[in-house]
């Protein structure tokens, strides 16, 4: 297809302001009996880019945002976004461990936070990650564990000294300084340039750290500009996904791709099955787009195989009516992207089906991205249908990695090389095959196997621990895990799985801890662990315990 862009300078202010003025008052986001629309959105966090600004935050600025997808998130992203600052979106599934090193490593300088989200408390997490933190009041902080982090700025009920109440104190502060109105703000918003870094987003990297990626305001709009026309989006959509704005593809396809539409995106706290049918029911969606194991939930759901859902018209194939979606789920193409291309590179448009040879295929490069397939050894371009790994380069491909130098993360010509195995037939079809390294990919998410076997080795009685990720017909892959404990000591795989949920992030904790003894280990003449062995053997014990 063609690709345009959008009709204003792609950056956030313009682009915020732009469908503030097309859309006004049709409704943009929702969360329960909260209602945003485009106008109040635009409105809503200026107060708070103002009181940012007021604040000392600035172009350049690091401002963490650590909330769950509904209204506030948008509000604090627009605000930060809006002045030139840098947003750091952060997962909620951060434990005290991870949120330390995450706040560390992108140099926050302001955090915006919910006090509590579903089972967490936020503010209990963050004074276990900053030994002290609770002994000092309001900032300006000065931390020897995290010397930029300046201040903290709390959404909910907090009642902390080292902390602020929001929204009302940015927006007091706001008020109180009337050299920052809105003509004040426009002058700031005209000093944004496509250019300008817009968004430090953390994906698992393959080594024990996750890695964080840097994009423009121009790839960022652009580019959900281009997702939105893929899907031909309009604003009599109503749309529902459960993927979570700080990762790319709940940022990039669900949220910035439905703002272009002029459409509205409803939320929910949590992934109940029983109440996302009433969501779906009572509002029409039109788009349910999900990861595997949740289509699953709701399509297998009573009340949606008894009901009438003829009015959803895109999003996962087990969501689709019949009449609309192909008779085998590989007919419908897929889409590839990475955190580091800022969603999709490869992916076919609304209604488009894939003829029977190509079944499996993640489609066609989008216009203005350059793919390229070499050998993962030599770094020589491979024939057409050959397999080998995928570089990315174009408009979409992020700056950079932080605290890497360009040489490190691109090669010399530019690309970025994925570390996925693919083939791109004569055609430009792209086809998957899975990840060169040992990245684990479950349910939409990425895990390092080696931070979790850290954390594992960490524990007084565990001598080695290693973590693989073994097929799983929903998840795409499940995160399993061998133990060795030391001689003479015993342990158990349940009881380190609750530990470890209190060091990991949910979804990287292993669903499975088997004690292995050391000989049972398969290792090469060398002693170096045979992985792919061990995945097997691991896939097989599991199965096992399942059939008991």
């Amino acid at each position: 297809m063609d690709l345009d862009f959008p009709p204003y300078t792609p950056t956030l202010p313009e682009m915020i302001r732009h469908l503030a003025d097309r859309w006004e008052d049709r409704d943009m986001i929702a969360l329960g009996e909260r209602r945003l629309s485009y106008r109040e959105a635009e409105r809503e966090s200026a107060h708070l880019a103002r009181g940012l600004l007021a604040s000392g935050v600035g172009k350049g600025t690091r401002v963490g945002v650590l909330m769950p997808n509904g209204p506030d998130w948008v509000l604090a992203w627009l605000a930060t976004c809006r002045i030139g600052a840098l947003c750091v979106p952060l997962t909620t599934f951060l434990q005290a461990r991870e949120l330390r090193w995450n706040l560390g490593h992108a140099d926050v300088h302001t955090l915006l936070i919910v006090d509590r989200y579903l089972s967490h408390d936020y503010l209990a997490r963050l004074e276990e990650a900053i030994p002290g933190l609770e002994e000092r009041r309001d900032g300006p902080h000065f931390l020897p564990d995290l010397p930029h982090l300046r201040a903290v700025r709390v959404w909910g009920e907090g009642g902390r000294s080292w902390a602020s109440d929001e929204p009302g104190d940015l927006r007091a502060l706001a008020d109180a300084t009337p050299q920052i109105d809105e003509a004040f703000l426009r002058e700031v918003e005209a000093e944004v340039t496509p250019a300008d870094l817009m968004l430090l987003m953390y994906t698992s990297g393959s080594t024990a750290e996750p890695k964080g990626a840097l994009h423009t305001h121009g790839t960022a709009v652009r580019h959900s500009w281009a997702l939105h026309s893929y899907r031909h989006g309009t604003p009599e959509d109503h749309a529902y996904s459960p993927m979570p704005f700080f990762w790319v593809g709940g940022m990039n396809n669900n949220l910035m791709s439905t703002m272009h539409s002029g459409a509205c995106l409803f939320c929910e706290e949590s992934f109940d099955v029983d109440r996302i049918m009433d969501l779906i029911e009572r509002e029409r969606t039109t788009i349910v787009a999900a990861w595997p194991h949740h289509a699953k939930a709701i399509a297998e759901h009573p009340r949606f195989q008894a009901g009438d859902f003829d009015f959803i018209r895109y999003g996962s194939w087990a969501c689709l009516p019949e009449d609309v979606r192909p008779p085998d789920p590989e007919l419908l193409p897929n889409a590839l992207g990475m955190t580091e291309t800022f969603a999709n590179h490869s992916m076919e448009e609304a209604g488009y089906f894939l003829s029977d040879d190509r079944r499996g295929s993640f489609g066609r490069v989008i216009p203005r991205i350059e793919r390229r397939v070499m050998d993962p050894e030599t770094g020589q371009e491979v024939a057409p249908g050959e397999w080998g790994e995928l570089c990315i380069r174009g408009y979409t491909r992020m700056q950079g990695l932080y605290k890497l130098e360009r040489e490190e993360v691109f090669t010399p010509d530019g690309f970025y090389r994925t570390g996925d195995l693919c083939r791109i037939d004569g055609d430009g079809f792209l086809f998957f095959k899975g990840r060169l390294g040992e990245m684990i990919k479950t349910a939409g998410a990425n895990v390092a196997p080696r931070e979790v076997e850290l954390v594992l080795e960490s524990f007084d009685e565990i001598k080695e621990a290693y973590v693989v990720g073994i097929e799983d017909p929903v998840r795409g892959q499940t995160v399993v895990a061998a133990v060795v404990p030391f001689a003479g000591r015993s342990t158990d795989g349940e009881e380190l799985r609750q530990r470890l949920r209190k060091e990991l992030s949910a979804f990287k904790v292993p669903r499975h801890i088997l004690v292995f003894d050391v000989d049972e280990i398969p290792r090469t003449a060398s002693a170096k662990i045979l992985k792919p062995r061990l995945r097997t053997l691991l896939a097989e014990r599991v199965a096992a315990q399942a059939a008991d």
